[in-house]
């Protein structure tokens, strides 16, 4: 078994979480001057609507949004799945392993040094975002000081 099998089989048996979503801008800007090669990306591939020019790209995927795919192949690319990828390349040999990121969850947001301690830019769990909530002293010079 090639190391890229091993990474593979690894990453297919991640929970959800370990398996974020890789936008096709991201997508683009990794791809960038590997022309030819297959893209792989054990995860979701998720249309960008930020990004007009799409280049032609082969992409291997365990899925694809409705839009990123039309995109993809409108490009004059193509979305493959990794049944496919088996049988073109079985040990990897032309593709660029991408992941997505993994701490952007909205979740990631709240997790290290507690909130309110000096240096730590960790979020509460606030019930609103309004002014009432959290926003006062230790948050504004305004209100007494800023932590």
């Amino acid at each position: 078994i090639s190391k890229f099998n091993k990474v593979i089989y690894k990453r297919l048996n991640m929970s959800g979480k370990s398996r974020p979503p890789l936008s096709l801008s991201k997508l683009i800007k990794f791809m960038n001057g590997k022309d030819g090669k297959i893209a792989v990306v054990v995860g979701t591939i998720t249309d960008d609507k930020r990004t007009y020019e799409l280049p032609s790209l082969k992409v291997c995927a365990l899925r694809f949004t409705e839009a990123a795919r039309a995109r993809i192949t409108k490009a004059g690319g193509e979305c493959i799945t990794f049944d496919k990828l088996a049988m073109r390349s079985p040990l990897g040999k032309g593709t660029v392993l991408l992941r997505g990121p993994v701490k952007s969850r909205e979740a990631e947001r709240h997790f290290g040094k507690a909130p309110g301690v000096p240096n730590s830019k960790t979020a509460p769990y606030v019930r609103s975002k309004g002014r009432k909530f959290e926003k006062a002293r230790g948050r504004r010079k305004s209100r007494g000081f800023k932590v």
